[in-house]
């Protein structure tokens, strides 16, 4: 969900030259003129291969002589209806550089594998550390072209999340998407006997799925009266809810999941093991929320 204070930070995209990097700029280009922001266009070079994350030399630098911003100004050269873009070139390890601009952005874009990464790999490195540490919402993105314009998001109905589902709402309403919630449950439900084993519980199907509908609405309320337009269903399935939202990746234009919130026990930040999977597989581009900060 955007605050006053974010709507005047830019959209910022990495970029190296790679085919996703492309697919990510067209993305950002289209998210920034929607938001009416500046979109500043970041290439990180990687200049010290023993360079430490802990280490970070990240000041800008004169682009003119960096090939891969001269690609994309080439690109965007005689194009009509662009936002305002700005052209930064820095230096350092990009998984460590690219989380650090999202204090000053209120999204950040990337592709899902750079230039240097294995073909057989749906996302590299950095997407996974950029998706993880960054402080803004990440959008990472791999060419795909998408059947519907629907925007997926996942929802956890015993612990839903609201700025996940703010962030899915709000998008929706710029592009006049759809909206499909995705609420998975467990089945069969086992319960741990006194003999070591697993047993059914006894309960019923059609009571458990009842029961998550009911809590998925109940999530879902307080949104709609700030987002009349949106069209919004739920779907409530049975299974893994990763396979459930790479399933509706398929046909989705986004598809928008939440990161863990730090915990006493987990104090680093966490994809989550939904998260990550999502992100590794799905079909369309996918959004990683960060929470909402704590009081």
């Amino acid at each position: 969900m955007s605050t006053p204070e974010s709507q005047n930070l830019p959209v910022v995209v990495a970029v190296d030259g790679s085919d996703d990097s492309r697919a990510a700029l067209e993305w950002a280009l289209a998210e920034t003129t929607r938001r009416g922001a500046t979109l500043r266009v970041v290439h990180v070079r990687q200049y010290a291969p023993l360079l430490q994350p802990a280490v970070l030399v990240a000041g800008p630098e004169e682009p003119a002589d960096d090939a891969v911003i001269a690609e994309v100004r080439k690109q965007l050269e005689g194009r009509s209806g662009l936002p305002p873009v700005e052209f930064v070139c820095l230096e350092g390890v990009p998984a460590a550089v690219l989380p650090e601009l999202g204090g000053e952005a209120q999204l950040l874009v990337l592709g899902s594998r750079g230039r240097g990464g294995f073909a057989s790999l749906l996302l590299g490195s950095n997407g996974v550390a950029v998706a993880r540490d960054a402080a803004c919402p990440v959008v990472v993105v791999r060419a795909h072209e998408a059947t519907a314009q629907r925007v997926v998001v996942g929802l956890q109905p015993d612990d839903p999340d609201e700025t996940t589902l703010a962030f899915a709402l709000d998008h929706a309403a710029r592009t006049g998407a759809p909206v499909r919630v995705v609420a998975a449950y467990a089945w069969p439900v086992l319960a741990w006997t006194a003999y070591g084993d697993f047993a059914l519980t006894g309960q019923e199907q059609e009571a458990v799925e009842k029961e998550t509908l009911a809590l998925a609405r109940q999530a879902v309320a307080p949104l709609l009266d700030s987002h009349p337009k949106v069209e919004v269903e739920i779907q409530v399935a049975p299974g893994d809810a990763a396979g459930q939202l790479v399933d509706n990746s398929e046909d989705a234009a986004l598809v928008v999941v939440g990161r863990h919130r730090r915990r006493f026990t987990r104090p680093a930040p966490m994809l989550g093991s939904v998260t990550h999977a999502v992100l590794l597989h799905a079909k369309s581009p996918v959004a990683v929320v960060p929470p909402a900060p704590e009081d």
